[in-house]
């Protein structure tokens, strides 16, 4: 029988590819495990205050500076959260910031479903100029027109009114509106339209009987990013309200740190408090960010 010999040469032949392909399976380890971990600081980064709120809220203020500091403590007293919902001030506190972002948010989702309409569908004069307004008011410091609008606010008498908040953070909440729905609808085809039109209706149809319905995941996204700003905001609110019953959820906030000594735990329990409902809302509405912005273009 002729015996069969592997020559040094064939051997280091078979060798080199089966160390690449474990040099590869190692950097790709090395990889995932640098993401892995990577991913880990992040997220404790991000969720350490928010857990650290949470515990704070349930503790008294002595609780909160004992030293070592502790996550988790040994008796939870709901004594913050009790003070807070049962103070008609910070329960109006609440209520104003409802009324006001929920205005917003209807007000500015009504107009600018209509405008990126009009700027997705038509061709008019001066529709580049009116573009570039918009755009450049999103580039300008809201800071900057602060004392503009106080003295508006006073002149027109909506000075520590439900209006002149609402109609403040309209200004700053439709550019970015209209320019996320303007794109939007572009993604649409107009076949649409043409087709409502054909059986006899108008624009006004075809826009809220067709394209609006297929345009829920767009519309939802816009109204959650409106209502964060009108719920969050807090220097327009500080300075276009007066008396305690228009305060807002972020000026009660500031309102607990007192001269002498800071109601921590109430704090706490209140920016808990202040953050459920913007939870909730992307809890309930999740599916539609999964969908994603062209999700039902193509339904009939």
């Amino acid at each position: 029988m002729a015996s069969t010999t592997t020559t040094p040469r064939q051997r280091v032949g078979t060798t080199a590819p089966r160390q690449r392909v474990a040099t590869t399976k190692t950097r790709r380890r090395l990889a995932q495990t640098g993401v892995l971990i990577g991913l880990v600081i992040g997220a404790v980064f991000a969720a350490g205050p928010v857990l650290w709120m949470l515990s704070s809220s349930f503790k008294s203020n002595t609780q909160i500076f004992e030293l070592p500091p502790r996550l988790i403590t040994d008796t939870f007293s709901f004594d913050a959260y009790v003070s807070i919902l049962t103070n008609p001030e910070t329960v109006r506190f609440f209520i104003n910031s409802y009324v006001v972002a929920g205005a917003v948010t209807i007000l500015t989702l009504l107009v600018a479903i209509q405008a990126a309409y009009a700027f997705s569908r038509f061709e008019f004069r001066g529709k580049r100029i009116v573009n570039v307004i918009i755009v450049s008011v999103q580039a300008v410091p809201p800071i900057t027109l602060l004392i503009p609008y106080f003295g508006l606010m006073v002149g027109l008498g909506l000075y520590n009114t439900y209006p002149g908040l609402i109609f403040t953070y309209m200004v700053f909440t439709l550019p970015y509106a209209i320019i996320m729905m303007t794109g939007y609808f572009n993604t649409l085809p107009k076949e649409l339209d043409e087709a409502v039109r054909v059986d006899g209706a108008g624009s006004f149809t075809a826009l809220w009987r067709v394209l609006v319905p297929i345009s829920i995941p767009g519309i939802v996204s816009v109204g959650i990013y409106t209502f964060m700003i009108a719920w969050n905001e807090f220097l327009f609110a500080l300075t276009l309200t007066r008396t305690i019953d228009m305060r807002t959820v972020p000026i009660g906030i500031q309102l607990l740190m007192g001269q002498h000594s800071y109601e921590w735990n109430q704090i706490m329990a209140m920016s808990i408090l202040g953050s459920i409902p913007v939870l909730l809302l992307f809890l309930f509405f999740q599916r539609f960010f999964i969908s994603g912005l062209t999700a039902g273009s193509v339904k009939s």
